[in-house]
């Protein structure tokens, strides 16, 4: 079987995230974001160029969580895809633009440092997760209930 890919997004957060509802009443998450751009030199070096800022939204679960454990600044990675949106605005103005759709999102483990708390969640009384839980997997130094990183 082939491996699954989707397409992702690695930057910052540029916005304090906003969570409203949808029309259907799911939460949504929205937050404007940055990508830093870089050029490498003949000579190996890295040259800064100007940063792009774009829309990033989520829905549901991913939205009530990242509104949790996000704040503007943090470093982020996000897996989801790109959609076009065209709407009109209350003046009768036609608007365009593009947005990462966030499917999963979290903290960029390169470039943030936190803690893992590993303690097992309690899943829902209709769910079995025994069949998604991971093998443990710690340094002989680590605590069992907090990895620094």
């Amino acid at each position: 079987m082939a491996i699954q890919t989707q397409p992702a997004f690695s930057g910052f957060i540029a916005s304090d995230p906003q969570l409203s509802t949808t029309e259907s009443g799911d939460a949504r998450l929205y937050m404007k974001v940055g990508k830093e751009h870089y050029r490498q030199e003949d000579d190996g070096s890295f040259t800064q160029l100007e940063t792009t800022f774009h829309h990033l939204v989520a829905f549901k679960a991913a939205a009530e969580q990242g509104h949790l454990r996000l704040a503007k600044g943090d470093k982020i990675i996000a897996e989801g895809y790109v959609r076009e949106y065209r709407y009109r605005d209350a003046s009768g103005q036609a608007i365009e633009g593009e947005e990462f759709v966030a499917r999963r999102l979290g903290h960029d483990m390169a470039r943030t440092r936190y803690d893992v708390d590993r303690t097992p969640r309690r899943s829902p009384p209709e769910r079995d997760a025994t069949a998604f839980t991971a093998p443990e997997h710690r340094p002989a130094t680590a605590s069992p209930a907090a990895v620094s990183l």
